[in-house]
């Protein structure tokens, strides 16, 4: 395993090229969607573990307010 630290654009980069190798020629539909959907989740993931659970400062961390962030947790099935 290589110690050399990719960027985040270049992971994404890398794993589109992928994604497109394995369609073999078929032809991606919703593909914006689908990206978004597959990082976000992820991404939502490690931010709350990484604020402790607390939606408020991982909101600010996002970017988000904190009723959006909420909205984005219930959609992912993150909270109840």
């Amino acid at each position: 395993m290589s110690t050399e630290k990719q960027s985040l654009q270049d992971c994404v980069r890398e794993n589109v090229e992928t994604y497109f190798a394995d369609l073999d020629g078929t032809e991606p539909a919703n593909l914006h969607d689908m990206l978004m959907r597959a990082v976000e989740k992820p991404m939502l993931e490690v931010v709350m573990a990484r604020a402790q659970f607390n939606q408020s400062r991982a909101a600010v961390w996002l970017g988000l307010n904190r009723n959006t962030l909420r909205k984005k947790l219930l959609e992912h099935g993150l909270i109840a």
